[in-house]
């Protein structure tokens, strides 16, 4: 075969776009409510959680309501924001990451990124392997704390042409920082968005089952942290390992073409200016640990830094904004993304097959011994989390009716809570479904059947890991 052929095939074979697997799904989940039957539960408010919850044996057959033609074109609109209340939905994360994108085009036009890339570059020359385990221990912390998930996408940007010019590939930045957060969300601890939220809808402490997950959260990421730096060290000894090497060429032009004058120098400007990036994410976990922010609040933190950035460095009215433009240009893919993946549930969830899939889950694990059914009920959550990435929507979803279950098999409620939050991590490591996952891929210029091929050998590792650690526990209780 020549080479045009092998090109031509390559070609016929490519893997479809992000936005074509996305909306892919929601045909293939409109399609699905025209055949499972349609059912609700029945919910009552709970105070704590401040609102409604499904009661367990409560779920009956409804009228069903099938998606048409007219309701998949609507999804992608309905998953930014509801046409009928003018509600949010994902509007807010998708304006976040515009607003990080300028902040970002603000920073990268002052040139400090340029500078302190050069600079890191020659102070950590013969030792960048060790940049992979520090900051995945950061991503974790976050990720284990609060669920640091949506707040990752500003670092793809600075983090990309650092790896990329210490001679790795797109796929090792990506991945230090999708498995670090990634990773930590798995193995959460106090992760208010996940734990505290799963733990009080199962009517246990949050506290519970702390020490497992702890034992989780350690052994996982010294998987992950193993795995990159194999896979890292691997490329940079030989630049065709890396599973995007047809794109390597590419890649260096685009992440590094302004990061090309090694010997730039390191300007107290241009510490001041990284010093404001710093602080900015100081805030923004100190703003969503401490001060009850969130997106909307995020925007203004990061809006209002890249105006000090602006004058500070003084590059002109014009520019400022040409710059603050063409950074949210260059995430405006990723905005659509994300409401494109938040349209897969809007289409469930009208559809009235949600709560249908959940009472299969809940009636397919009675009557099982304790082992079993922990890693059984391990495996629902899995297939749950495929079309509810929410950490916080799952939780209120599946916990009040798996939980009461797990009474029957004299199983601990918090391992169902540890159960749920390690499927709902795993998962959202690869969802299709889950916006931070294809918004990080897009970023990084990574296909997503790359993405799985590289991350596949280590979803069984974890898995393997998980399932042994809850085995265990349910043992020993």
């Amino acid at each position: 075969m020549n080479d045009a052929s092998k090109t031509a095939e390559r070609k016929s074979l490519r893997f479809p776009t992000a936005f074509t697997i996305l909306f892919g799904l929601i045909i293939l989940v409109a399609a699905l409510t025209w055949i499972i039957p349609a059912g609700q539960y029945q919910r009552i408010h709970n105070a704590a959680l401040d609102r409604d919850v499904p009661v367990a044996g409560t779920y009956q057959v409804t009228e069903p309501n099938p998606q048409g033609i007219f309701d998949i074109i609507m999804a992608p609109i309905g998953g930014l924001y509801d046409p009928a209340t003018n509600q949010a939905n994902a509007i807010d994360v998708a304006l976040f990451v515009l607003v990080i994108g300028g902040f970002i085009g603000v920073v990268a036009a002052s040139g400090a990124i340029d500078a302190g890339i050069a600079s890191s570059m020659r102070a950590l020359k013969g030792r960048e392997k060790w940049m992979i385990p520090v900051l995945m221990a950061v991503f974790a912390f976050g990720g284990t704390t609060y669920g640091m998930a949506e707040e990752t996408l500003a670092f793809y940007v600075l983090l990309l042409p650092i790896m990329i010019a210490a001679g790795y590939d797109a796929i090792t930045a990506v991945a230090i920082i999708l498995l670090g957060a990634g990773v930590g969300v798995l193995g959460s601890t106090v992760n208010a968005f996940a734990t505290v939220i799963a733990s009080d809808a199962a009517g246990v402490p949050f506290t519970q089952g702390i020490v497992l997950r702890f034992v989780i959260l350690g052994l996982t990421w010294l998987a992950c942290v193993i795995y990159v730096m194999r896979y890292a060290e691997r490329v940079r000894a030989d630049p065709r390992q890396s599973l995007v090497y047809d794109r390597k060429e590419d890649n260096e032009a685009h992440f590094l073409s302004a990061h090309q004058d090694i010997a730039r120098e390191f300007t107290t400007l241009h510490k001041i200016v990284l010093a404001i990036f710093g602080l900015t994410f100081v805030v923004m976990i100190w703003g969503v640990l401490k001060g009850g922010w969130w997106m909307g609040e995020m925007s203004g933190l990061f809006l209002a830094s890249a105006i000090l950035v602006g004058l500070i460095s003084r590059p002109g009215e014009e520019k400022f904004v040409d710059a603050f433009l063409n950074g949210a240009r260059d995430l405006l893919g990723v905005a659509l993304i994300i409401g494109l993946a938040r349209g897969i549930v809007v289409v469930m969830d009208a559809g009235k097959i949600t709560d249908t899939i959940l009472h299969w889950a809940e009636v397919s694990v009675s009557g099982l011994s304790e082992v079993v059914f922990i890693n059984v009920i391990y495996w629902i959550e899995v297939l749950l989390s495929f079309f509810v990435p929410s950490s916080s929507g799952l939780a209120v979803l599946s916990m009040p009716i798996m939980a009461p279950v797990a009474d029957f098999a004299s199983v601990g409620r918090d391992l169902v809570v540890t159960a749920y939050q390690s499927a709902n991590g795993l998962v959202n490591l690869i969802n299709p479904t889950f916006a931070v996952v294809m918004g990080a891929l897009a970023i990084g210029r990574v296909p997503y059947e790359r993405w799985l091929r590289f991350v596949w050998p280590l979803l069984v590792i974890l898995t393997v890991i998980i399932m042994a650690s809850l085995s265990v526990a349910t043992m020993i209780a």
